[in-house]
């Protein structure tokens, strides 16, 4: 315990940077949940791929894309989301799977969609690389 000590004494800034590390952590959880935006984990996702038939839409570039996507995700780069979504209007009401590949884009995406209309649009915590991380398939176009 005095290690930890004489270490705090000599490194005040490391140990400033590791506490606002930890605040924002904690904000950006607490801002997702008074926000409403729900991020499903792989269970979650799968769960509601095969009870609801929600959409899965995949928001990497199309390259990475054809390399490996969940089945039957449809490619939107994020970038195109607004403009391309509409052509899916007539599924408002069904649940939307957003995917990117660390999970960044597909929180945005999911506000950008809620704000358009849509009910039920959710982020896939983790992204791509959460999915692959718990086993899950994917395929190549």
């Amino acid at each position: 315990m005095d290690q930890f000590f004489e270490f705090f004494n000599h490194h005040p800034l490391l140990f400033g940077a590791l506490g606002a590390t930890l605040v924002l952590i904690a904000a950006n959880e607490i801002a997702g949940n008074v926000l409403g935006v729900r991020k499903l984990s792989p269970p979650e996702a799968v769960r509601l791929i095969n009870d609801r038939d929600a959409l899965v839409v995949d928001l990497r570039p199309a390259a990475d894309y054809k390399r490996g996507h969940i089945l039957n995700a449809v490619n939107i780069p994020a970038a195109k989301l607004a403009e391309k979504i509409t052509e899916y209007s007539k599924t408002r009401e069904k649940p939307i799977v957003l995917v990117c590949a660390l999970g960044g884009q597909a929180s945005q995406g999911a506000e950008q969609l809620r704000r358009a209309g849509y009910t039920e649009a959710y982020p896939l915590r983790g992204g791509l690389n959460n999915w692959m991380g718990a086993s899950l398939p994917l395929t190549a176009a």
